[in-house]
């Protein structure tokens, strides 16, 4: 099972490390191991994430998500994207944003270095919305209860989470600006730029959930009627099948698992510059994180690691959230990678213990009663 779940990503770690070996010696090959286990330790919130809503999706769209998902996350957001950063944020062609990266690295390095405020405001505002729709959302089973309870009255308060946003970049944006200004640093003239990036994220988050939410509701109906369909078949002596998400909801998914994914990679590749500035092996080494990252995505999902383990998408959507915090912090501030990917391992090691903790209470308690018990006062 593991041989075949992470087969390809085995595969691509060797030709990637033997690639950076040719392209730069034993140098190269260390450079690029680093950044292979920065991006997996930066992304393990996001396999998490990633896995709760794939298991929704059907066999097909789960296959789509492993081949042209992985080439959007690997060539898309590994090297096409700081590539577009530099084109974009200096005003130059592709051809030559691209020159630059391979011949001038340390100036390519200042150009995307200067477009980071833009960059962290749009993948933070995506990320934050992402955690405030959770946390404000009532679930049957809670993590931390005496947080999560009053949260999701709150929530009960139409568009919170939007207003919330709003005021969180409104605040970051103006403190930005305020000082750039004071100490008269060149981003002086961008809180504008940061305020336009956060907005956005914003809105790019409201229209693909906003789409795939709607084509989920309309699948609701159609899932109705297939399970009737089913109890009549299983009465009938045939086997029961489970509905997954199949045509435009699925495709409005696979959409927002990508903006996810790509909100996801901001921080693995920006904080990729402090340990490189060559393009080639930012490449291969964050190429290589992010097989890892797909692989353990369908390891979870296939597992069911998720239903056995029910707190892991708790911590995994804290962990979002303190990510959506760090990066709007480094519009401003620089934040070591250490504390960005240590962050999140702790939240979801932490959520993975309680759930482990919650299972062995269900096991002594014995029996659904038990178990029903164990979720009416589940949280800490």
């Amino acid at each position: 099972m593991v041989l075949k779940t992470f087969g390809w990503s085995f595969a691509v770690t060797a030709l990637g490390l033997v690639a950076a070996i040719f392209y730069g010696g034993w140098t190269a090959f260390g450079i690029v191991a680093i950044l292979s286990v920065l991006e997996i330790s930066l992304s393990f919130d996001n396999a998490v994430v990633n896995a709760g809503i794939l298991k929704k999706m059907n066999a097909f769209w789960q296959k789509i998500f492993l081949t042209i998902g992985i080439l959007i996350a690997v060539f898309g957001m590994r090297l096409v994207f700081p590539v577009v950063i530099v084109a974009v944020s200096a005003s130059l062609g592709p051809i030559e944003a691209v020159d630059l990266a391979l011949t001038d690295k340390d100036r390519y390095q200042e150009l995307v270095t200067d477009a980071h405020p833009s960059i962290a405001a749009f993948g933070g505002m995506f990320l934050l919305m992402i955690f405030l729709d959770f946390i404000f959302e009532d679930r049957d089973i809670k993590w931390l209860g005496w947080l999560e309870r009053p949260l999701a009255k709150l929530g009960k308060v139409d568009m919170l989470s939007v207003c919330i946003a709003l005021v969180v970049l409104l605040v970051s944006a103006i403190t930005f600006g305020a000082h750039a200004h004071q100490h008269g640093g060149t981003h002086a003239d961008k809180a504008e730029t940061v305020l336009l990036a956060g907005i956005a994220g914003l809105i790019t988050y409201l229209v693909v959930g906003g789409l795939s939410g709607f084509f989920e509701e309309k699948l609701e109906e159609e899932e109705e009627r297939e399970h009737e369909a089913e109890e009549k078949a299983e009465r009938a002596g045939k086997p029961k099948s489970a509905v997954k998400l199949a045509g435009k909801a699925a495709f409005f998914m696979f959409l927002y698992l990508e903006v996810l994914d790509a909100s996801f990679s901001f921080d693995g590749v920006i904080g990729a510059f402090a340990v490189t500035n060559d393009i080639v092996l930012m490449a291969l080494g964050l190429g290589i994180g992010a097989m890892y990252v797909r692989s353990l995505t369908i390891y979870l999902v296939r597992q069911g690691t998720l239903d056995d383990y029910v707190y892991l998408e708790h911590g995994a959507h804290y962990a979002i959230g303190a990510l959506a915090v760090i990066l709007l912090v480094t519009i401003q501030y620089e934040i070591h990678e250490l504390i960005t990917g240590s962050i999140g391992v702790i939240l979801i090691g932490a959520s993975f213990l309680s759930s482990v903790r919650r299972n062995k209470r269900l096991a002594e308690a014995g029996g659904d009663g038990g178990k029903q018990k164990a979720e009416v006062s589940s949280g800490v």
